[in-house]
């Protein structure tokens, strides 16, 4: 696929994200993890930011944290990469904030034997898809290949101080948006579970 037909399909999946409107209820059965997600520039569709909440009972409720999706010319026949900006401390993320989740690795057979070919990215994946992923991600870390090797030892062996490091990542997404870091007002409210 040519940038012409990805830049078609990212402009079908961001009007699929807003065509409800600005709403950030989560339909039934949904996960509680809500988000908005969208181009940074009409110029160029390549570069999204989302603004993810954290979920319902898990020590990232209350925070809303900024992501940045970078698409490549060839998508959706490639995954996109997520990277947290500022980092958030998860097994799952590595330490420079780059999501390392199996539907965001390059298809085919694993040479880890971690996961199967059916878990990771295929064409018909879309941004939404990788989204509730992510926000079931943070509720429950996969701790069998963690990208944060620390951040999977504390899970593992001390909960209590994990959500207190949690907590902190969300005071620190709060102040870092204080400090006048730009926010994504560009970016349409999208509903989970469209």
């Amino acid at each position: 696929m040519n940038r012409q037909g990805a830049t078609r399909r990212l402009m079908t999946e961001y009007k699929a994200l807003t065509q409800n409107g600005d709403t950030l209820n989560p339909s039934p059965g949904s996960p509680d993890g809500m988000f908005t997600a969208g181009p940074v520039s009409e110029s160029d569709f390549f570069i999204w930011e989302a603004l993810i909440a954290g979920p319902k009972d898990t020590p990232f409720e209350g925070g809303i944290f900024t992501a940045k999706l970078t698409f490549p010319s060839d998508y959706p026949l490639s995954p996109f990469k997520m990277t947290f900006d500022p980092p958030l401390f998860h097994p799952n993320i590595y330490a420079n904030g780059e999501v390392c989740i199996s539907i965001l690795h390059h298809p085919g057979d694993d040479p880890n034997m971690y996961e199967q070919a059916s878990e990771r990215w295929s064409p018909v994946q879309s941004v939404e898809k990788v989204i509730l992923s992510v926000v079931s991600m943070l509720a429950e870390p996969n701790l069998e290949s963690p990208a944060n090797v620390d951040a999977a030892k504390m899970y593992r062996t001390d909960r209590r101080r994990t959500n207190a490091s949690c907590a902190e990542t969300c005071k620190s997404f709060l102040a870092y948006e204080r400090e006048g870091r730009p926010s994504s007002r560009q970016c349409r409210a999208s509903r989970v579970g469209t």
